[in-house]
This record gives structure tokens, sequence and C-alpha cells, in this order.
């Protein structure tokens, strides 16, 4: 009888016991080895992480992190629904639930941890639930069908992810966190309150610095509310405990090895326990050596591959002594990170601080009086995560502050560093401890050619997700840098640029941004939740295309609502104390006096700042959100519209006095302003579009500094096109000239409707033009002389907009649903935001920004 190979026996299959089976088939082991694993829940391994994807589309199938054929290969016995019971380590047997007894030659425990349920009364009540598993998932989703109102028993990580859940299932959802600020363990004061302003602008109901004191119950047994520590009572029908998690260590302590005071198997720098060689245990349910117990996915993986080098009896990758605790996370939508020393507790550090509350920005980086960075953290954007994390334990090439300032606030703005200023040792992923060099490496040496592929080849970007973006980028320098072409696509969502995705909107009739991730994303995006690139432009290209494919044209509707840009949330630009400006349309910029006086009234009595613009329209500043309902309902019962200068659309047509007043005019260019603005009046376009229509060539509109301009000539009107008088400015280049009205109205709907369906996101006409091939020539062939044949189609398209289109202010006041999002706080929607403040300046009214702070202190040895 040949010799049995030795028994492995895994207990537990959650994401570190996939990562250990991972690594013992790249070593080997699975072939020399009987690997034996018992699952306690009734599927294989899934992204634990991603748990809240569920609720955005994505199916258990799809969060699924084990390929059965992986499996097989290895020849590896999964047992799911069978979990260990015991464990008898003198016969070297564990016992699971179906009565199986396994003999092992090495136990490894990944058995992960519990949630922690606070000992309240009536926590058992119907209706409690943990979040932990895609189990409790499915139980919140079906009792969440009879609820209107749930509530979260903790604000960290999982707990936010929770309340996320619970709104996207349409109930009103409170928090409830015993610490005074939310992510206590994650950021710090100044992090939670930024936090905290940007949740409950979600219309989340946050109460912090109180516990829960009893879950109160009806006589049926099901829960009805919630008393808190500070005598507050909720009602709720739902409550989710996510108040953190222990190890599950039971099977460990009833066999005798030895656990921590607070819990955890306590191992050794190879992650064997010190009490039983034979038996390792890793992820979440381990002490490590340096007494830390670790939630997060990436320390596990690390443990997982310590222990599989341990059983291959290599020495790479074989000691665990502790582990990044870097984060970087979406939650409610809002960039959270943190990473290094974030609360700054090495001794004589110095803090870069850059605060808004008001716009829910919070940036701190820790550094050390040479100049080292020693951690950060970063809420509200943290576009500079990766590279940031990077550096640290280095001297960035850069002062701290330009890191984390934003543009326009002095200092020369911000710096932007690109792969270039990272050295080859620093480590991308945290997850899979994936350096730069190693990304480089498999560029140059493996023939990666993109993230995935580096990915596969690395495993960089396959845990958290964090590195996703850094790792791109560097994939494409390095290929840039060896003179591959390196392909395009709007982001890492979609290989197609904006221009395909018009045309497979506008083709298939889409009317969803999910239907089109999950059918034309990448293979990694599908069934995820999207990036903050493609879902407002997506987002863009169904409000264009609304008529056209049936859709519902306003922005606030549905799915379309979490796919806007901030402006388009409220209907009205937000401005820098967290106030917003409201700009009612003025066609040709013509008004009537009662008209003036309307607005007069409401500057006056909503005490607004009031100033006319270069556009030719009256913008009042100063209005606080919960006031912008009624200031639009007396604008709206006045006659007036949204002027959209909020959206990426058409802003006005500028006009002088034309041929009626100016002695000078040859063309009524005020009828003409008027005419065009009308027309092409919310119509959402990549980017936003100005216009101008001069009554002769003396141009007193200045036509030519538009997207679209159009000046008058004793025989019609020019049509200028791709001027930009902005940032980087640019005269307008003639179209067409000698136009009648109607040609002029046919050229302008095709020009405008080929600049939606082929620029990029956020590309101005001026930028178009000079981009797509072939220039003006080509736009001129295609939009004048019809060469694509297109022309009847674009005419359409335009024509849809014009027959389909509605206020979207008129819409909102109409609409209860809408109008619920106009408060500063969900859970009192009656009291104004007590940091937008104002102070006097020239009879009228300014911001005041006490809060705004740059809090950076000088490094030794600067030479600022």
């Amino acid at each position: 009888m040949p010799d049995q190979p030795p028994t492995l026996v895994l207990v537990g299959h959650g994401m570190v016991g996939q990562r250990f089976l991972e690594a013992l088939a790249e070593r080997g082991l699975t072939g020399t080895h009987r690997v034996v694993v018992l699952c306690e829940e009734p599927r294989p391994a899934y992204d634990r992480v991603r748990l809240t994807s569920y609720f955005a589309g994505s199916s258990p199938e799809q969060l699924s992190l084990t390929d059965r054929s992986f499996l097989d290969a290895h020849g590896v016995e999964l047992r799911l629904g069978d979990p260990a019971v015991s464990v008898d380590r003198a016969a070297r047997t564990v016992t699971a639930r179906s009565g199986l007894v396994l003999g092992y030659d090495t136990l490894v425990l990944a058995t992960g941890s519990a949630p922690f349920v606070p000992p309240v009364p009536g926590r058992d009540a119907e209706g409690c639930f943990v979040y932990r598993t895609i189990e409790d998932v499915l139980a919140i989703e079906a009792y969440a069908k009879g609820a209107r109102t749930g509530a979260v028993v903790g604000g960290g990580l999982l707990g936010l992810e929770a309340a996320g859940a619970l709104q996207g299932l349409g109930l009103d959802t409170h928090i409830v966190e015993f610490a005074p600020r939310l992510m206590p363990v994650q950021v710090d004061e100044g992090g939670g309150a930024a936090l905290l302003r940007t949740v409950a602008g979600m219309g989340l109901s946050v109460h912090t610095g109180t516990g829960t004191q009893e879950v109160l119950a009806g006589a049926d047994g099901r829960v009805t509310g919630m008393r808190l520590s500070d005598g507050t009572e909720l009602a709720t029908d739902l409550v989710v405990f996510s108040a953190g998690v222990r190890p599950r260590d039971q099977l460990a302590r009833e066999c005798g090895l030895e656990v921590g005071e607070r819990g955890g198997v306590r191992v050794d720098e190879r992650c064997r326990t010190v009490t039983d060689p034979r038996v390792f245990a890793i992820g979440e349910c381990a002490l490590a050596v340096d007494g830390r117990v670790y939630g997060l996915v990436a320390p596990g993986y690390q443990q997982a591959e310590t222990a599989a080098a341990a059983l291959a009896g290599t020495e790479e990758g074989a000691a665990f002594t502790g582990a990044d605790l870097s984060t970087k996370l979406k939650l409610l939508g809002v960039d959270v990170a943190s990473f290094g020393d974030a609360h700054g507790t090495a001794e004589d550090c110095l803090d870069v601080v850059y605060a808004d509350s008001r716009a829910g920005l919070y940036k701190k980086l820790v550094v050390a009086r040479d100049g080292t960075l020693l951690g950060g953290v970063l809420v509200g954007d943290a576009e500079a995560y990766g590279t940031l994390r990077a550096l640290t334990g280095s001297v960035p090439p850069v002062a701290p502050e330009s890191l984390v300032l934003p543009a326009g606030t002095g200092g020369g703005g911000p710096v932007s560093l690109g792969p270039a200023a990272l050295p080859d040792d620093a480590v991308i992923c945290s997850c899979h401890n994936v350096t730069k060099g190693a990304v480089r490496e498999a560029v140059t040496a493996h023939g990666c050619a993109s993230a995935a592929e580096v990915g596969a080849c690395t495993r960089a970007g396959t845990g958290c997700g964090s590195c996703v973006k850094v790792l791109g980028t560097l994939v494409g320098a390095e290929l840039a840098a060896n003179g591959v072409e390196v392909a395009g696509g709007l982001c890492g969502c979609f290989a197609q640029g904006r221009e395909e995705l018009y045309e497979i909107v506008l083709a298939l009739r889409l009317t969803s941004y999910r239907e089109l991730l999950d059918r034309y994303g990448r293979e990694e995006a599908r069934g995820g939740d999207g990036c903050e690139v493609c879902k407002p432009a997506v987002g863009s290209i169904l409000a264009s295309l609304a008529p056209s494919i049936g859709a519902s044209g306003h922005v606030l509707d549905g799915e379309q609502a979490a796919l806007q840009d901030t402006n388009d949330h409220f209907l009205a630009n937000l401005q820098r104390n967290g106030s917003y400006s409201v700009v009612p349309r003025i066609p040709g910029g013509e008004i009537a006096p009662e008209k003036l006086i309307v607005i007069g009234e409401i500057a006056r009595d909503f005490g607004l700042y009031t100033k006319i613009t270069g556009g030719q329209r009256i913008d009042l500043f100063g209005a606080r959100v919960e006031q912008l309902p009624q200031i639009w309902t007396r604008l709206v019962d006045a006659g007036f519209e949204s002027g959209h200068a909020y959206g990426k659309s058409l802003r006005t047509v500028k006009s002088c006095v034309g041929s009626t007043w100016c002695r000078y005019g040859v063309q009524d260019s005020v009828r003409m302003a008027i005419d065009l603005e009308l027309r092409y009046r919310g119509l959402r376009s990549p980017h936003k579009l100005k216009s101008a229509v001069s009554g002769c060539a003396r141009e007193c509109a200045e036509a030519r500094s538009k997207d679209f301009g159009v000046i008058a000539t004793a025989s019609g009107w020019n049509l200028y096109v791709g001027g930009n008088g902005g940032a980087t400015p640019r005269h307008a280049d003639l179209l067409a000239q000698d136009l009648t009205d109607a040609e002029l109205v046919r050229l302008t709907d095709r020009f405008l409707m080929f600049y939606i369906r082929t620029a990029d996101r956020l590309e101005r006409t001026s930028a178009w033009l000079d981009r797509i091939p072939g220039g003006l020539d080509h736009v001129r062939d295609v939009v004048v002389h019809d060469s694509l044949g297109i022309g009847d189609e674009l005419e359409a398209l335009m024509s849809a907009h014009v027959g389909n289109y509605r206020d979207e202010w008129a819409a909102t006041l109409a609409d209860p649903g809408k109008l619920a999002r106009f408060v500063s706080f969900v859970n009192a929607p009656d009291t104004p935001d007590p940091v937008v403040a104002f102070v006097p300046e020239r009879g009228q009214i300014k911001p005041d920004l006490p809060l705004l702070t740059l809090g950076t202190r000088p490094l030794e040895g600067s030479t600022r």
C-alpha cells in the first residue's frame, strides 16, 4: 500500500482561508498534501470587503473568490456547511458538525471573527441583525421590505457600510456611535467632523457620543425602537449591530491552545500557535507576536503567505511581525483613507492640515521634523492616497503642504506626484506587499500590458482594491517608457471612451448606468459600484439622450440622482462657505421690469448677495440649502426657469441690443439670442456651453469667445464655433456664413449634437475642436456638408430634446420626494447649518470663512 500523503486540515474558508489555499498551491504543497477545508457557511469564500455591493446589484456568485476549477485542479476537498466543532490535539483529529472525524498532520485555524453584539436588553428581538455574511445581508433585505426606518449600532467601517445598505433599501437610517466621532479607529477628530458633515448631508441621522441602552420591542416581539444612553428614544423597525468584532477562538480555547487576554489564538512570527507547532492560526482569529489581532484583509493575506511559506520550509515571506494598517475605502460615496501614523503618535511630530468642513474635505499629513512623511488622514478626497502611502517613511520631493492644498488657496496650488516620484521599493499594494519595482518588472520582463494582467502576475490590486488607480498609472507610465502605445478608455471601469459609450447607449436604448456597466464595463468592474469618473459621464450621456432612449430627463430621478456631480444634487452651485447660488434664466439678457422687481424682492427677503454677471444674468448668492425650494417657488411663480448654472449644459446666450436699438446693428440679435437660448436650455453636454449673438461686426456681445457664437451680417448670420474665454482663451472659428435663421438653427443643432456625441468628458468645444481628427475642416464636413450622412439623425436628436424639455426646478417643486433632500440636517430639517455664516460688506453680505484653516507648521531646515 503506497504511503498516504500528510493531511492538512483548514478550518474556515473566508478570504484569508482562500488566500492560504492559493499560497499552498503556488508552493506545490497541494501536490504533496491532502488538503481538506471545513467551511461553516453554505458557500465558498467570497469578497466580504465588497459585501455592500450586493445592494448595488452584485450577486453572491459575483462576490465569490473561489473558482471550482482551482479546487479541482489542486485536489482540495471543500466541505460547505460543515464546520469544525472540536479538536483533539493529542489524537490529532478534528470533528466536524456532520460527525466526520479527520486526522491531521497540520491544522490551520482561519475561523475569522464574530460580530460583537452589546449585552443590552432586547438585542434578541425580531428585527435585530448583524452585518457580517451574505446570509446576514439576505436576511436584512427580506426583513426591510416591511420596514420604514432602520438603525445601525456602530459608526466604524462596517457600520457605515451597513448604514449605506439600509439607505439603499429605502429606509430612513440612523447611525449610533458610542465614540465622539465616526470611524474613531481610522480618522482623527478633524476627519471625523468632515465625515459626519458629509454623511449627515446624505440624509442619514448620526448620533455620536451615545450608546445603545435598550432595544424596544412590541407585544409581537418585533423591534419598535431604541433607547440611547443620553435618554433619546429612536423609533425604528430594524436594528443592525455593527459594533466591532471579536476573534472566533472558542475552538482553540476548548482544545487547550493559548489565547490572549482579550481573545485571539497566540502565534509566533511564523503563525504557528505558541502551544502546538502542528497548529497554525491566521487572519482575524490570530493574536500576532506584536500583541495585535488584525481585522483587515491585507494583514490576513500576509499571514496566509507566512504560514504557507513556513509549511514549505522556505524563508521567503515566512515572518509576520506586524502589518501596515493603511486603509482606503469609499463609504456612502465618501472617500476615506488613513495610512502610517495617522494619529500622530510619534514623538515631536508635526501636522500639515487642510480642512474645509463645508465641502466635507479634511486632509492631514503627519511629518517628522526632518520632513519624513509618517502618515496621514484623508476624508472627502483620497486621490493622492496611493502615492502618499507609498512615500510614507521617506522625505517627499515637494513640501508637504503642496500635497494637500487645493487649487486656488495660494502656495502655487496642489502638486501631483506621478509614478516617477516613487522609489522602486515603495509598496504599491499593501494587501500583497507588491512594490513599484515588482510592478515595473511585471510590465518589462513578463509582458503585462494592463493593470489586470499585472494583478494576475503579482496579485497587486486583487485585495481591497485601493491601489488599483495608482497601479493603472504605473502600468501606463511603464508601457509608455518602453515605447508601447497605451490603450485608452474612459476609466478603470470602461475600456470604451465616452464617444463609444454614447453610441452604445443610443443604439441599444440603454437607460441605466448599472446595465451599461454590467454589460459593457471591464470584466473586473462588472457588478461593482463604478467610479467618480464614469458615473457623472454616463449620467450626462443618459440626460443628453433621455428623450430619444425613453429615459427620464430629470437628473434627480431614480438612479440618475446618484450619478450627478455635487452641484446637480441640489440644482444649485455650491459656494465657498457651504451656501448656494440661485441663477434664474434670463434669455438673451432681456428682462421685464416686473420680473426684475421679483428678483430684487427675493434677494431682499432672503438676504442674498446680488450680482449682475458677464453673461447678462443676475446671480443671487448666499442661499442655504433649505431655502432653495422657497426661493425657487417664488421664482417659478413669477415665470422664471432654472438657469442651469450648476450643470454641464447651456448656461446663457448673451446678446447686444442689435438692430432694434443700436444704430450700427444689422440684425435683431436679441430675438435670435432668445430663440437660441430657449431652444437649447437644459441640454446636457460633456461640459458647459456658452453662446452669444452680436448684431453687427463690432461684436459687442463677444460671440467669438463662446462655444458657439453668432455675428450678424447684412445677408444673415455667421456661425462661429470652438471659442473659449476662460483660462485658455481661444477665438472661435468660422463654420458657416451668411445663413438664414433656419439654416443657422439647423447647423447649430448639428454642431451641438455632434459635439455631445464625440467629445470626451469635461472637454470644452475649444479643446474638442483642437483634438478631433481633421479639426475644423472635419467638423465643417460633417455639420455643413453632411459627409457622414448623420445630419438628419443629429437634427432628430435635438428635436427630441426641444420637444421634451421640462424645467428642472418646476418639476422638483412638484415632487415631495425630490424636495426631501433640501435640508442641512435630515434629523432636524428646520435647523439651519450653523457653519454657513456671513458678514456685511458694501451694503450686502459675504461669506464668513473662519473655519477654512491651513494648520501648517514650518519644518526644521525649511527654506521657505
